[in-house]
C-alpha cells in the first residue's frame, strides 16, 4: 500500500511542507553520495592533484623548474607550483575543468532521472507526496551539491599535496603583486566555489538530458558526448562568433580572481552565461517531465 493510501485526510498540506521539501533533497543528496559510482569518480578526481604533485615533484627533482622556461609544460599555473605548493590547487582545478569535473558532473546528471526510470524506481518515488517538480528540483540540487563537492575535493586533495610536496608561503598573484598565504587561501576557496558555479549551466542541460530517455547509459553518454562536441565547436576559430554563447567558453575566467585587484569581467560573463543555461535547460527539463508518461 503506498503512503498516499496510508496517509490521513488531513495529510494533504503535507505537499506544501519546507520540511517534506528538505527531506527529498537530504534523501537524493545521501542516495547520490553512497554509491559506488560517486565514491570512484571522488577518488579519481582526488588522484589527479596527487599525479600533478608527483610528476613535478619528480621533474624537478635536480633542481630545474617545470612549466615555461624549464622544460615542462601542462596546466596553467604549473610553473609556479615548486615555489607555492598553493599554487597546486589552482593548476589541479585547470586541469580538471575542462575534462574531469564536468565529465563526473555529467554522469551524476545524466543518470539522475533516466536512471532512477531504468532501475523502475521512479513510479515509486512519485507514489510518495513529492510531486514531479518537487523531485526534479531535488535531483538539480543534489547534482550542484556534487559540484561544489567534487570541486572541493580537488581543491582538498591539491591543498594537501601542494603542503607536503612543495613550500607555501606569500602568494604572487598574476599581476605581481604578493598577497599573504591566508588572502591566498581565500581566493583558493573563492576559486573552488566558481568553478563549481561554473559547472551549473552543464548539470541543468545534463538533468535535462535524462529527461528525454529510460536509460541511464544512454543520457550519461549523451551528456558526455554534448560536452565533448562543445568543447571542439569552442575551439574552432572559424566559429569564433558562438563562443561566447558555449557553457565552456568562460570556464577558465576564475584565473581572473588571482589578479590583485580581482578582474570581474569575464567572471561576471561566466556567471551570466551559467545562469542562462540552468533557466533554459532546467525549465526544459520541467516541461519534458512534468509532461512525460511514466512508465517504469
Amino acid at each position: 500500500m503506498s503512503q498516499a493510501e496510508l496517509a490521513p485526510a488531513g495529510a494533504r498540506p503535507l505537499r506544501r511542507n519546507p520540511l517534506w521539501t528538505l527531506g527529498i533533497l537530504r534523501s537524493e543528496l545521501l542516495t547520490t553520495l553512497r554509491r559506488w559510482r560517486t565514491l570512484a569518480l571522488l577518488g579519481v578526481l582526488a588522484a589527479v592533484p596527487v599525479l600533478i604533485g608527483i610528476a613535478v615533484r619528480i621533474e624537478t627533482a635536480d633542481g630545474s623548474a617545470a612549466g615555461p622556461g624549464g622544460g615542462g609544460g601542462g596546466p596553467a599555473f604549473l610553473s609556479q607550483v615548486t615555489n607555492n605548493g598553493l599554487f597546486l590547487v589552482f593548476a589541479s582545478l585547470a586541469a580538471t575543468l575542462p575534462v574531469f569535473l564536468p565529465m563526473a558532473v555529467g554522469v551524476i546528471a545524466g543518470d539522475s532521472i533516466a536512471g532512477e526510470a531504468n532501475a523502475g524506481m521512479l513510479r515509486y518515488l512519485l507514489v510518495a507526496p513529492a510531486g514531479r517538480t518537487r523531485l526534479l528540483l531535488a535531483k538539480y540540487a543534489s547534482t550542484l551539491a556534487f559540484c561544489l563537492i567534487a570541486t572541493l575535493v580537488v581543491a582538498a586533495s591539491a591543498l594537501a599535496v601542494g603542503a607536503l610536496l612543495f613550500p607555501v608561503g606569500e602568494v604572487t598573484t598574476i599581476s605581481g603583486t604578493r598577497i599573504g598565504f591566508g588572502e591566498g587561501l581565500v581566493r583558493a576557496g573563492l576559486i573552488a566555489v566558481a568553478v563549481a558555479v561554473s559547472l551549473t549551466g552543464f548539470a541543468a542541460l545534463g538533468l535535462f538530458v535524462s529527461t528525454l530517455t529510460n536509460s541511464g547509459i544512454a543520457a550519461m553518454a549523451a551528456t558526455v558526448g554534448v560536452l565533448i562536441t562543445v568543447q571542439i565547436l569552442d575551439t574552432i576559430p572559424q566559429l569564433s562568433g558562438i563562443h561566447p554563447y558555449l557553457f565552456p567558453h568562460y570556464w577558465l575566467s576564475f584565473a581572473d580572481l588571482l589578479r590583485d585587484p580581482v578582474y570581474w569581467d569575464e567572471v561576471m560573463k561566466n556567471l551570466g552565461l551559467q545562469a542562462l543555461y540552468a533557466a533554459v535547460f532546467g525549465s526544459a527539463a520541467w516541461a519534458r517531465f512534468t509532461a512525460k508518461d511514466i512508465t517504469a
